[in-house]
């Protein structure tokens, strides 16, 4: 259950490092990139750090992000069995500190 200094955001509002819940709220990784499928623009997951090694949790598998966390909808035992990332078709989501230099990039303003 949140309280009330989390708050609510948006994927591309996540910045690494943010610890990542089972379920039952139990940390047991945190977020190491964000990634979107660039041929459809969806988020498509996120990848993080477990005592284990990186490890790959689908959008599907996101219950809710927060500013301090992220829910997940898995239980301990499938946290434990997360897959490798594929980063095939995935890129990393910039951090929100640099949407001025893509939106420079998307209108030709390059960095001079």
């Amino acid at each position: 259950m949140p309280d009330a200094h989390d708050h609510p955001i948006v994927y591309t509002a996540l910045q690494p490092g943010t610890p990542v819940q089972t379920s039952d709220g139990f940390h047991f990784a945190t977020v190491q990139a964000v990634l979107v499928d660039e041929k459809v623009s969806v988020f498509d997951g996120i990848v993080v750090q477990t005592a284990e090694g990186t490890r790959f949790v689908d959008a599907d598998q996101i219950g809710s992000i927060y500013t301090t966390y992220v829910r997940t909808t898995l239980s301990a035992e499938q946290a434990a069995n997360l897959p490798l990332p594929d980063g095939s078709t995935l890129v990393d989501i910039k951090p929100a500190r640099s949407m001025a230099d893509r939106l420079g990039r998307m209108f030709g303003r390059g960095k001079r």
